[in-house]
């Protein structure tokens, strides 16, 4: 059994939960989802307590009154730390949460202590715990099938990023390919038209050459036909 609670100082609220003994926080540890975050009383025996964030979320994103309420509630939910004041509660990504064969049921440890942050609380804020209690709801989930389908839809969604990204950059290459052809083109045009500027221009000359010969030609006819006539 799982115990459910909603969060709803901020809009859209965040979904709290914990498991029943220590038993239970064996599974919530083993089927927990990246989106979560593990808090306990530090150094105090207490409830395993998990902030489900939304997709995109990072720990440094949990609203400070969010975070207010997941310290009240563990604060509650331990036998010796309901009844301090100035107790600290840790809190760290599920990920980060390291479970050996040699550790009881429900003690854990960390991978990387960097990660766990802790926060200071002065005392019991009855008007927060009675808030949450009023949403309290008792559920017997399937952790192993709901983490399962997460996974699934968290592999297909990469998936389907993966192949975008793929057509993206097909496409970007066709599109260099085209300009390559294009420039190629215009180069080849541009030479083309040059030598055909050229071939015109020689043509042009010759032209002017021949005329001048032509001239020369019909001057000397009509020379030689002068010099006949006189002589």
């Amino acid at each position: 059994m799982v115990f459910y609670f909603t969060s709803a100082v901020v809009d859209p609220p965040y979904t709290i939960y914990m498991g029943k003994d220590k038993y239970e926080n064996e599974d919530l540890i083993k089927y927990g989802w990246l989106e979560d975050i593990w808090f306990h009383v530090d150094k105090l025996s207490s409830a395993h307590v998990y902030l489900r964030l939304p997709k995109g979320q990072t720990i440094n994103d949990i609203p400070p009154e969010v975070l207010i309420d997941c310290a009240q509630l563990v604060k509650n939910n331990s036998i010796q730390g309901c009844k301090m004041n100035n107790i600290s509660v840790v809190y760290t990504p599920w990920a980060n949460l390291k479970k050996t064969g040699d550790m009881d049921i429900g003690q854990i440890g960390f991978h990387r202590q960097k990660e766990v942050k802790t926060m200071a609380v002065e005392k019991k804020i009855n008007e927060i715990v009675n808030r949450l209690e009023k949403t309290k709801a008792e559920h017997y989930p399937d952790l192993a099938a709901e983490k399962e389908s997460r996974d699934t839809e968290e592999r297909n969604e990469k998936k389907a990023q993966l192949q975008e990204q793929k057509r993206r950059e097909k496409e970007e290459q066709k599109r260099k390919k085209e300009m390559e052809e294009l420039r190629n083109y215009s180069s080849l045009m541009k030479t083309e038209n040059m030598k055909s500027n050229q071939v015109r221009q020689i043509g042009e000359t010759g032209d002017f050459y021949d005329k001048i010969i032509k001239k020369k030609k019909m001057c000397l006819l009509f020379l030689k036909g002068v010099l006949l006539f006189f002589f």
